[in-house]
């Protein structure tokens, strides 16, 4: 049997890297091989590179935006569990903005696929909402947080104003469908 440190050396290794890129610091694969205590040549067993060690990263905060937005979206009213949705995004980007930031800096293709993904937590809810336009809801589900989230970070909103920030994603929500549809 191999030694247990090498086994979970990969999550280890992405644990390092998520570490420091919230602390603000460049992420070096030699930084991580040392804060993870391997060898500066061990990452690259698992990373070919930088951005591979990046795209795991960013993957690791996809999975836990996808848990923050199933825990949100645990309400019998769908209208509620989308807000609640939202609510949980724009939290998620403004505790971990550069993990946020790096999770989005690589998409040029559009919106990601509808799987068993943080996306599809939100698509569900949207198709029991809007089932006769299910996408253009989607998209515009989809722009309103994210802009609210990027503007967060960016300072463009308000700081802290939970009730403009629900009552946004309301009417967003609200214009999905007719009240008694959902």
């Amino acid at each position: 049997m191999g030694d247990p440190k090498s086994v979970d050396l990969p999550a280890r290794l992405v644990a390092a890297a998520l570490s420091a890129l919230e602390r603000g610091e460049d992420i070096g694969l030699r930084a991580v091989a040392r804060d993870a205590g391997v060898s500066a040549m061990a990452p690259y067993r698992h990373f070919r590179d930088k951005a591979a060690l990046l795209a795991a990263v960013a993957m690791r905060g996809f999975v836990d935006l996808k848990t923050a937005l199933l825990a949100a979206d645990a309400q019998r009213d769908a209208r509620a569990a989308l807000i609640a949705q939202g609510e949980a995004y724009l939290a998620f980007a403004r505790a971990r903005p550069a993990l946020f930031r790096l999770m989005f800096s690589g998409h040029d293709c559009g919106p990601p696929p509808v799987e068993d993904n943080a996306y599809g937590v939100m698509v569900r809810r949207v198709r029991q909402l809007a089932p006769a336009d299910p996408d253009a809801a989607t998209l515009a589900c989809w722009s309103a947080v994210h802009g609210m989230a990027t503007l967060a970070l960016d300072g463009g909103l308000p700081p802290g104003d939970a009730r403009l920030e629900h009552a946004a994603l309301s009417l967003v929500v609200a214009g999905l469908a007719p009240p008694d549809s959902g």
